[in-house]
C-alpha cells in the first residue's frame, strides 16, 4: 500500500493518462494545422474600436504629461509602440502604455488588437488558456508568452511538450523559464535569517506537554500528489497536530480559522511553537516550490519535506530540512523524527543556519539577488509586471534586429 502511495506521489507531476496526453497532442496538431484557412471571428468590432477609443482616454494623462498634441495623441497607442495583446487576461483592466527600461509598449486585453500591424505578442494567463480558443490563424510577427505561477494541478495541458513548444516565453515555476517564479513565494533572504518568530528550544520542549512534535496545516484535501493518504498513515507511528480541512484534529481559534488567515501574526506564532511542520505540496514537480516550504524555514521550524525532487538545489543549507523521499515507510520517518525531539543536539543542527543567520546555498542567494520582481514588496514590481516587461523587452530587440538586416 505504501509503496503504491509513493509512486503516486513522485508521479504526480505527469498527472494525465496516456490516453489523455495522446488526444492532447492530436488536439494541438489539428489546430496548428487550422494556421492558414482559420480566421478569427469577432460577432462585435464596433464594440472593439469603441474600446480602443476608451484605451485612448485612459491614456490621456498620460499624452498631457508627455505634452502631446491631439493629433500625435490619436495614432500613438496604434502606431508608435508595439502592441502586446492579454488574450487570457490576468487582470480586467489592462489597456496602457507600459514603461519598461528605455522601452515602452502598449498593452490591452482588446481582441480587436489581434488584426492590428503594431501588435507583435499574444499573452496567455495559464489557468485560463484553452486550446480550443487559440488566436488562429497565428501570425508570422506574433510572439506567444506564458504566464503560468501554478502547479500543473491547475492545468495539466501547459505541462506537455506539444503545448510548451507554442511559447516563445514563459514564466513558470520552472529554473528554465525565461522568466523562472521558483521563489515566487519567498519575500528575500532577510525574512528567511528573521528570528522574530523564532521559540527558544527549552521553550519548544516544555509546550510537548500538550502539543504533538508535528503540525499538519491543508485546507486542500486529496490533491494529486495524495498527500493526506501519507500524512493518515504517518499517524499511525507518531502524534500529529492537524488544523485546517484535512485530516483535522485540532481548531484554531475562531479569528483564525478563515483560510484567508494563513499570512497573520497569530496563525504564525501558532505554527512557531512546534519542531516540525509537514510541508507538503499538492503536485511533485521539479522546482515547484510553495509557501509551504519556505513558511516552516521563516519561522525556525523545521520543514518534514515532500514536494519538489528538486529541494535540494534551494534548501538554505545542506542541513534545514528533513526529505520524505529519503525514508522508505513513514513508519521510519516517524522514527527518525523521535529521535531528534528527543535529542536537543542533533535537532538543534538542523537550525543552527536560522541561528547563525548563514545561507550557504550559492544557487538560492544568486536566484535572490539576480531576481527583478519583489514579494509582498509595494516598492518593487510584482512578478507580473516583470513578466510584461520580459515580452516587451523581448520584442523590442526582435525590431531592433530586424532594423538592422
Amino acid at each position: 500500500m505504501v509503496r503504491v502511495q509513493r509512486r503516486k506521489l513522485l508521479a504526480s507531476c505527469l498527472c494525465v493518462t496516456a490516453a489523455v496526453f495522446l488526444l492532447v497532442t492530436l488536439q494541438v496538431v489539428v489546430e496548428l494545422g487550422k494556421f492558414e484557412g482559420k480566421k478569427f471571428k469577432n460577432s462585435n468590432l464596433k464594440d472593439g474600436h469603441a474600446k480602443m477609443e476608451g484605451e485612448r482616454a485612459q491614456l490621456q494623462p498620460f499624452f498631457e504629461k508627455e505634452g502631446l498634441t491631439p493629433s500625435r495623441q490619436k495614432t500613438l497607442t496604434t502606431e508608435s509602440y508595439p502592441v502586446m495583446l492579454w488574450w487570457s487576461p490576468l487582470t480586467g483592466d489592462t489597456r496602457r502604455l507600459g514603461q519598461c527600461g528605455a522601452d515602452t509598449c502598449f498593452f490591452t486585453i482588446n481582441r480587436t488588437y489581434l488584426h492590428h500591424r503594431m501588435t507583435r505578442a499574444i499573452l496567455f494567463y495559464g489557468t485560463d488558456f484553452n486550446i480550443d480558443s487559440l488566436p488562429l490563424p497565428r501570425k508570422a510577427r506574433h510572439d506567444w508568452a506564458l504566464f503560468h505561477e501554478e502547479s500543473p494541478k491547475n492545468n495539466y495541458k501547459l505541462f506537455h511538450k506539444p503545448i510548451i513548444t507554442l511559447f516563445n516565453y514563459t514564466a513558470t515555476f520552472s529554473r528554465h523559464s525565461h522568466l523562472p517564479l521558483t521563489t515566487q513565494y519567498l519575500e528575500g533572504v532577510e525574512v528567511l535569517k528573521s528570528r522574530r518568530y523564532l521559540v527558544p528550544l527549552q521553550s519548544k520542549n516544555h509546550l510537548r506537554t500538550r502539543l504533538a512534535p508535528l503540525v499538519y496545516v491543508q485546507s486542500d484535501c486529496d490533491p494529486p500528489s495524495d498527500r493526506d493518504s501519507y500524512v493518515r498513515e504517518l499517524m499511525a507511528y507518531i502524534e500529529v497536530d492537524s488544523y485546517g480541512e484535512c485530516l483535522r484534529n485540532r481548531d484554531l481559534p475562531e479569528q483564525l480559522a478563515d483560510p484567508a488567515s494563513m499570512d497573520a501574526d497569530g496563525f504564525y506564532r501558532i505554527l512557531a511553537q512546534y519542531k516540525f511542520i509537514l510541508a507538503f505540496e499538492n503536485a511533485v514537480c521539479d522546482d515547484y516550490i510553495t509557501e509551504k516550504f519556505w513558511r516552516p524555514l521563516k519561522l525556525g521550524v523545521v520543514p518534514v519535506y515532500h514536494g519538489s525532487p528538486s529541494i535540494a538545489d534551494w534548501l538554505p543549507s545542506n542541513r534545514s530540512a528533513i526529505l520524505v523521499s529519503a525514508f522508505s515507510h513513514p513508519r521510519e520517518l516517524a522514527g527518525y523524527i523521535r529521535q531528534l525531539d528527543r535529542d536537543d543536539g542533533r535537532y538543534a543542527a538542523y537550525i543552527e543556519w536560522k541561528l547563525r543567520g548563514e545561507i550557504s546555498n550559492r544557487r538560492l542567494l544568486a536566484a535572490l539577488a539576480e531576481r527583478r520582481w519583489g514579494v509582498q514588496d509595494l516598492s518593487q514590481d510584482n512578478h507580473i509586471d516583470a513578466f510584461e516587461c520580459m515580452v516587451c523587452t523581448k520584442v523590442w530587440d526582435n525590431i531592433r534586429l530586424q532594423e538592422k538586416i
